[in-house]
C-alpha cells in the first residue's frame, strides 16, 4: 500500500488553518473600528472557519475509512495468495512426489525394492495429509494457539534432499560456507531446494541431481542440475504453478531465476541478495 494514498491531516488541515488566518487578520483590521461593521464581520468569518473545520474532519474521516478499507481488501488478497501456495506446496511437493515414486516402481524388479518404494509412498502420504489437516486447523481458527507453518532454515536442507530421494532421486548436496544469511533468504534457499527437486523427479525420474548453495560476495547462488530423464521414463507435468511462484518469490527479494537445458538435463540457477554476512 503507497503511502501517498493514506489520508493525511495536514491536506485536510490546510482549509482550517486558512479560515483562522483570515479570522485573525480581519480581527486586526476591524479591531479599532466602530458600529456593526466591527461585531458583525468577525462572526462571518469565524462562522466560515468552523465550517471549514466541521468539513475538513469529515472529509478526514471519509478517507481514513475509504483507506482502511482499501488495507481490508489488500489483506484478504495476500491471504488468499499465501494459501493458494500452501496448498501448491502441499499437493505439487507431497502428491507429486507420491506419484513419482509409484511410477518408478514399474522398474523394480526384487521384491525388496518395491517394499521400499511402498514404505516410501506411505511415508510422504502421511507427511502430506498431515500438512493438510494442519492448513485446515489454521483456516477454521485463527486464534494465537494454532501452530502455524514454521519458517524453514539451512538446517532444513538435509531433510529436503532425502525427501526428494524417497522418489528415487540420487541427490547430492553441497553447501559452502554462507556466512550469516537472513531469515527470509534461508526461506526462499529452501523453496528453491525442493521446487527444483520436485521438478527434477517428475520430469526426469529417479536419476541424478546434484544441489549446490554457495555464497558469491553480496549473494546466495543455489544451483541444482540433472542429468537428464532415465531411459523410458515418461514425465508427469504438474500445474506450471511451481515455478511462476518461486519466480515471484524470489523476485521479491531481489533475485533472479534461471531455468536452462545442460549436458543432457536442465539446470535451475537462483541467486538472491543477500547482505547479512556484510
Amino acid at each position: 500500500m503507497s503511502s501517498s494514498r493514506r489520508p493525511e491531516w495536514r491536506s485536510q488541515a490546510v482549509p482550517v488553518l486558512f479560515a483562522v488566518a483570515v479570522v485573525a487578520v480581519m480581527a486586526m483590521v476591524t479591531g479599532g473600528a466602530e458600529g456593526t461593521a466591527a461585531t458583525v464581520v468577525p462572526f462571518v468569518f469565524v462562522g466560515g472557519a468552523v465550517t471549514a473545520a466541521v468539513w475538513a474532519v469529515r472529509r478526514w474521516r471519509a478517507d481514513r475509512r475509504a483507506y482502511e478499507q482499501r488495507l481490508t481488501e489488500w489483506a484478504v488478497v495476500e491471504e488468499r495468495l499465501k494459501i493458494a501456495r500452501d496448498l501448491h506446496d502441499i499437493v505439487s511437493h507431497g502428491l507429486g512426489l507420491i506419484t513419482v515414486r509409484a511410477a518408478s516402481t514399474r522398474h523394480l524388479e526384487k521384491p525388496a525394492e518395491v517394499q521400499s518404494a511402498l514404505t516410501d509412498i506411505e511415508q510422504v502420504s502421511r507427511a502430506a495429509t498431515a500438512e493438510l489437516r494442519r492448513m485446515l486447523t489454521v483456516l477454521r481458527d485463527n486464534s494465537d494457539t494454532v501452530p502455524k507453518n514454521p519458517v524453514e532454515d539451512l538446517d532444513a536442507l538435509p531433510a529436503i534432499v532425502r525427501t526428494a530421494e524417497q522418489t528415487g532421486l540420487r541427490a547430492e548436496l553441497t553447501v559452502s560456507d554462507l556466512g550469516a544469511v537472513s531469515p527470509g533468504v534461508q526461506q526462499a534457499i529452501c523453496q528453491t531446494v525442493r521446487e527444483a527437486l520436485t521438478n527434477t523427479a517428475r520430469h526426469a525420474g529417479p536419476t541424478d541431481v546434484r544441489v549446490v548453495v554457495r555464497r558469491d560476495e553480496e549473494a546466495i547462488v543455489i544451483t541444482v542440475a540433472d542429468a537428464g530423464p532415465v531411459p523410458g521414463w515418461h514425465r508427469a507435468p504438474g500445474a506450471g504453478h511451481g515455478l511462476v511462484g518461486l519466480r515471484e518469490r524470489i523476485t521479491m527479494l531481489g533475485g533472479t531465476l534461471a531455468v536452462r537445458p545442460k549436458d543432457g538435463g536442465f539446470q535451475l540457477a537462483a541467486r538472491i541478495p543477500d547482505e547479512a554476512a556484510a
